[in-house]
Order: C-alpha cells, then structure tokens, then sequence
C-alpha cells in the first residue's frame, strides 16, 4: 500500500503568498526522503522584463540608454535623404541584480550612497543592498572600474537580472 501525504493548506498558500511578493514565477520543492514533490507556478512564463521608464531616470541626472520613441521612425521628409543618426548607447559593463528584492543605494536613509556616478569601484566594494526576505544582502562589485550610471532609485523593487549599474571597466 503506497503511503498517502497530505500537505498543509495554508502553508502551500504562504508559499503562494510569498511567490507573489517576491516577483517568482515557478517555485519546485522536492523532498526524496518523504517522497514529496510540489510546483507551483503562476500564471504564463514571464515576459522579458521592459525597458525602464523615463521617470526612473528623471531623478538619477543620467539620460536613459535607449529613446523612447518608437521602434520604427519614418524616414525623415528632407531633400537630404539621409536617416538621423541614432544616439550612441553608453558604452560600458552592466553590473545585474543577483536577485529579487528592494534595492538600497546606502546601509541606511541617512547614510550616503555607497556609489554615485563617477565613484571609482575596486573588485569586492559594496555597490548596493538589496533586501530580500527580511535579508539584507550586500551586493559587491565583481569588476574594477567607475560608475558612468546608477540604473535603479532607492527603494526600487527589482527582478533578477535588472541592470542596477552601468561601469567602465578598468
């Protein structure tokens, strides 16, 4: 006779609870020894995320990397024929988040950021906190270099693999 397990209503609802605060989509939980498995997922695969905003840059005194006008412009209506230029896009390495959380630019509202644009990063500088579960988790910087854009505003909410920052290596 094969053992029959019954699970906790209102813990698969606080896992449910917290997929949703968390921004994940598909969690699995796999217990061999007591023979449960268990996949949530919500809703349809996730979309990649957008590009940001033009008000998240409003405040950050760096223009956005990308325009925001359509995709596809007509063609400019001169006697030139000729296409504008599209402005270049920064030049740089983009440091992501590791995770989802709130991302903090300082350890505390009164404290100053760790970095600021033109801050000259060294491998293993704190660049930011960002909070996760109650967690407050250091995010170092892996490479040499200077801040050319700080990409999220303080108290953020941001997914994984979100640019947080934009470096110029060194």
């Amino acid at each position: 006779m094969k053992k029959r397990l019954r699970m906790d209503l209102k813990i698969v609802q606080k896992l449910i609870q917290m997929m949703e605060r968390g921004g994940v989509h598909e969690l699995e939980l796999v217990d061999p020894k007591e023979g449960i498995e268990l996949r949530l997922k919500r809703g349809a695969d996730p979309a990649p995320a957008p590009p940001m905003p033009y008000v998240q840059w409003m405040h950050s005194g760096a223009p956005p990397a990308m325009p925001m006008a359509p995709a596809a412009a007509p063609a400019p209506s001169g006697g030139g024929g000729q296409a504008a230029a599209a402005p270049a896009a920064p030049q740089g390495t983009t440091i992501t988040s590791p995770m989802v959380g709130t991302f903090y630019r300082s350890s505390n509202p009164e404290a100053e950021p760790f970095v600021r644009v033109g801050t000259k990063l060294s491998v293993d500088q704190t660049l930011c906190i960002i909070e996760a579960m109650k967690v407050m988790n250091e995010i170092r910087a892996e490479i040499s270099g200077e801040i050319l854009q700080v990409l999220v505003e303080n108290g953020e909410p941001v997914e994984f693999g979100q640019p947080l920052f934009l470096v110029k290596p060194h």
